[in-house]
């Protein structure tokens, strides 16, 4: 079982500590020192799906140069600003990329393997684009 600590520092500020004692300041948009919690949800999908694109390209002996995924959300406008679309664009780049290997490891993770897209799912619609970056 995962588990995670958040505790309050003052204010509305607060620091979550994960199950490897790694830490996020967290705080509201008015506190200017932490993360948004909702924009840690956004930032929790992207680098999940980061972390399985890496490792599936990988496995295809594909190397990366460039990463950079930008996560975008659509909440409700009313309590609890529940997320209703999540959009997903990659910019990502490497020798011998090919669309096929992209789209494919981008889907593995969406669809299979991404703990965070598959607990949002039902309750928001998740897409995604990708643009590949020439390598140097």
């Amino acid at each position: 079982m995962s588990s995670s600590t958040v505790k309050w520092v003052q204010g509305k500020q607060f620091i979550g500590i994960d199950s490897t004692q790694h830490s996020v300041v967290l705080s509201t948009p008015g506190e200017g020192i932490g993360i948004k919690p909702s924009d840690l949800l956004l930032i929790a999908i992207a680098s999940c799906t980061a972390v399985d694109v890496v490792e599936i390209l990988e496995k295809k002996r594909m190397l990366l140069s460039f990463l950079e995924i930008t996560s975008m959300g659509e909440q409700d406008a009313d309590p609890p600003w529940t997320f209703r679309k999540i959009h997903l664009k990659f910019k990502i780049g490497g020798k011998n990329l090919t669309d096929k290997a992209v789209e494919q490891a981008i889907q593995l993770s969406e669809e299979k393997y991404c703990s965070v897209a598959a607990t949002v799912r039902p309750t928001a619609e998740v897409t995604y684009e990708y643009e590949i970056i020439p390598a140097d």
